[in-house]
């Protein structure tokens, strides 16, 4: 595969897990409503919330990291604040939990939709491979 070719594949694979990221969190949030109700659905979505934007982030380091073709952030930056995270991502979670009382188990089943998203991505690549 090209260099081209390389950075199309990734691309339309970062493309499709984005897709998957959109309507995973969309169905699971609709699927906790209903069956746990308002605050299931709301734990999902902030669960979910959370596991967009780390992934995302991660998105974004792989790029900085990468061969620069443009304007870039700075990395020991991005690089605090990746580290720093785990804080926020913590602290926020514990408020939702504690003030909003929303239930753990739907909380960290949201933050598990990027795993669903990236293996969807990886029987996608398995079925249509073109090798």
């Amino acid at each position: 595969m090209t260099e081209s070719g390389q950075e199309q594949f990734y691309r339309d694979a970062m493309r499709r897990i984005y897709l998957n990221l959109l309507w995973l969190s969309a169905a699971g949030t609709l699927a906790s409503t209903i069956g746990g109700g308002w605050r299931a659905g709301a734990g999902f979505a902030a669960g979910a919330a959370v596991s967009v934007f780390n992934f995302r982030w991660f998105h974004k380091l792989v790029d900085a990291l990468g061969p620069t073709q443009g304007p870039s952030r700075s990395k020991a930056g991005m690089a605090w604040f990746l580290g720093f995270r785990y804080l926020i991502f913590g602290l926020g979670a514990y408020a939702i939990v504690r003030y909003f009382r929303i239930q753990p188990a739907y909380l960290v089943a949201g933050l598990l939709v990027v795993v669903a998203a990236v293996m969807l991505e990886i029987l996608y690549e398995l079925v249509y491979a073109r090798t």
